[in-house]
């Protein structure tokens, strides 16, 4: 149940495009068409994917404080979190550099129509933000580390695609010159955006519900110990 529940909040909810606003250079530049935006897409959910997990085990047991006390007692104390950008940027660009490599060998159209959007995703505040995110949320082992990455990147993914498709129609439609470009796809995006924090509902509803019904149990405990008060004055008073 807690990794369908982190699932979803992170495609829609914490969506990586519309709550936060990451990753809007490559969103913007690479969405004028639905199979660049495809392309660019699966390489954010694979790198995701595989980044926020190696990321996850980098924090556990190298980077946060205390995580060196595998190799000894003495290492206990030693605190490495400063390292954690370098660290994480290190292994998102290993694995962009294996993204880039792939996508050549076996898709030379893909390769040359995403450009130099593809080498930046290394430096793509999406990718990073995702392992930040896990950091600061200290989300509590592996498995959800890596649904909560592949989660961010199929939110990334649907945010593109969405963009790239509506860009793709309204290429006909009768826009204002003033907002052609990227002032209509600003507008759309900000709409989206207010769409997507409908969903924050999924999990308030019921986080709702619990507090009403912790406040109930805790006023019918408070009753009970009022009850229980009168009862052993009244019988101290019997003895009297």
């Amino acid at each position: 149940m807690e990794h369908i529940e982190l699932f979803f909040k992170s495609i829609f909810i914490d969506n990586m495009v519309f709550a936060t606003f990451l990753g809007m250079c490559s969103y913007l530049a690479v969405s004028k068409k639905v199979s660049t935006a495809v392309g660019l897409g699966a390489a954010v959910i694979f790198v995701l994917a595989v980044t926020v997990p190696l990321n996850w085990l980098l924090d556990q047991y190298i980077l946060k404080e205390g995580a060196l006390v595998w190799l000894g007692p003495e290492y206990a104390e030693y605190d490495l979190s400063f390292l954690s950008f370098i660290m994480f940027i290190a292994t998102i660009a290993t694995m962009v550099q294996l993204v880039e490599i792939i996508v050549e060998k076996f898709s030379p159209s893909l390769y040359n129509s995403l450009g130099i959007f593809l080498p930046l995703i290394a430096v793509n505040c999406a990718i990073l933000g995702g392992s930040l995110f896990m950091q600061s949320r200290e989300i509590p082992s592996l498995g959800l580390a890596l649904t909560y990455g592949v989660g961010s990147g199929i939110g990334w993914f649907l945010a593109i695609l969405a963009i790239a498709a509506i860009r793709e129609k309204i290429r006909y439609s009768a826009v204002p010159p003033a907002l052609r470009g990227l002032g209509i796809t600003f507008i759309i995006t900000g709409l989206m955006a207010i769409g997507f924090m409908s969903f924050g509902g999924m999990l308030t509803g019921g986080d709702e519900k619990k507090e009403e019904k912790s406040k109930v149990e805790a006023q019918v405990e408070k009753e009970e110990v009022k009850k229980e008060a009168k009862e052993i004055v009244a019988q101290n008073t019997t003895i009297n």
